[in-house]
């Protein structure tokens, strides 16, 4: 099976502009493509896991990766999927957020002469002159079309500022440079990111007369809609100071009964044949299934020594072992004398976005401090037992320890 087949096998590809032709670059290593990821943070996320697993199996095919990191969009903002306006970030915020994401990104792809390039668009984006830009490109953009295009539509109602009305013409930009600079031949994304790629080859085919393609990848959401990457209100970062291992495996060990198959096609490495396989286990071996698709994930990001570390932390929580050497910790300062309200503790430790939401939690009857149920929301944690460490447990599946600093 070749790779554009194996994509389609592993139902990965969304859209494409020109089918016979992607898939004959592809096919031939002949692809030199790029993604883009805007710094908004400091690490990336899980929801980048599918970009960066896409863009190493296609540098495995032969393909060459362009990882286009977004210097200069960051500082417009992505309307794509937002409900309102994002957070301006300074020049210097945006480099740091820049060199974090090219040591992440290197555990996927191999970077180097002849493998896989970093760019960032600040370097071109920065220096343009408003006017001249305009005189460039504007005529190959219809306002008319811009506003059908989801992207936009969806931010109507609610308003968009003209800062982001340009993102488009900006996105649309780096694949023009990247096409006359770098040899870019072809622009992957996520299928959120449809109407902004195709203003990309209609401006290189209109401005140059060439041919450049487009891609899209499904995007993958949990069983509850939300999109891939986001629990209990926070990001799952590629971080491990950010999100450890052990959260990071049981984030995906506790990915919902409909959705565990769709993962693995999607995120792993296994090959197409052995999952066609795994799909006909019987139903009750469904944990065998989100074990697999944990480990293997978290083994891709952290290594497999800390994959075998989460695995074992996991199954002694589940069995009612005492192993909490790997269990997600926080560390408290400050604790009064009399301890902490359980529902402060919980908004402390992040279990919670908010101490309404901790407090329809406990209400709920869903969190545990050490065995033991708790049922009042008034219900203290005295300092004693914070200095000794407790270990709450929130549902089912998620664990976590909290100590006061001595």
């Amino acid at each position: 099976m070749q790779i554009y087949e194996e994509l389609q096998a592993r139902g990965l590809i969304a859209q494409v502009t020109d089918e016979p032709q992607i898939r004959d670059l592809i096919n031939n290593g002949g692809a030199k493509f790029y993604i883009g990821f805007d710094c908004t943070a400091d690490s990336l996320t899980a929801g980048h896991f599918m970009a960066l697993t896409l863009m190493k199996r296609l540098q495995m095919a032969g393909n060459q990766p362009v990882a286009l990191i977004g210097g200069g969009t960051t500082m417009i903002g992505d309307p794509s999927g937002r409900t309102d306006m994002r957070r301006m970030l300074t020049k210097e915020d945006i480099a740091h957020n820049a060199m974090c994401f090219k040591k992440q990104m290197e555990r996927f792809i191999e970077f180097g002469e002849g493998k896989a390039e970093m760019v960032n668009n600040a370097d071109w984006l920065l220096n343009l002159n408003y006017v001249e830009l305009l005189r460039e490109v504007g005529t190959c953009f219809s306002v008319n079309n811009m506003l059908r295009a989801e992207c936009y539509k969806q931010r109507m109602e609610k308003g968009l500022s003209f800062l982001e009305f340009n993102y488009m013409i900006m996105q649309s930009y780096d694949f023009y440079y990247l096409y006359q600079n770098h040899g870019c031949n072809m622009q992957f994304g996520g299928d959120d990111q449809w109407s902004n790629m195709l203003g990309g080859t209609e401006l290189i085919r209109k401005k140059l007369g060439k041919d450049a393609y487009a891609m899209t990848i499904t995007l993958l959401t949990d069983s509850q809609g939300k999109k891939m990457g986001k629990t209990a209100g926070n990001a799952v970062w590629l971080d491990p100071n950010k999100t450890t291992p052990f959260e990071f495996y049981q984030y995906w060990r506790n990915v919902g009964d409909a959705d565990v198959m769709k993962c693995i096609r999607m995120l792993t490495f296994i090959p197409i044949e052995e999952i066609e396989e795994i799909e006909r286990w019987d139903s009750s071996r469904i944990n065998e299934k989100k074990e697999l698709l944990a480990f293997e994930l978290t083994k891709l990001v952290h290594g497999e020594e800390e994959a075998n570390k989460a695995q074992t932390a996991a199954r002694a929580l589940f069995a009612g072992g005492g192993d909490d050497s790997n269990m997600p910790t926080t560390e408290l300062d400050d604790v009064p004398k009399e301890g902490l309200n359980i529902i402060d503790l919980m908004v402390a430790c992040k279990l919670a976005a908010s101490k309404g939401e901790a407090r329809r939690l406990v209400q709920q009857g869903g969190v545990s401090i050490d065995g033991e149920k708790v049922t009042d929301t008034y219900q203290m944690v005295s300092g004693e037992a914070l200095a000794n460490g407790v270990k709450i447990r929130k549902g089912k599946k998620i664990f976590h320890r909290v100590i006061r600093k001595s």
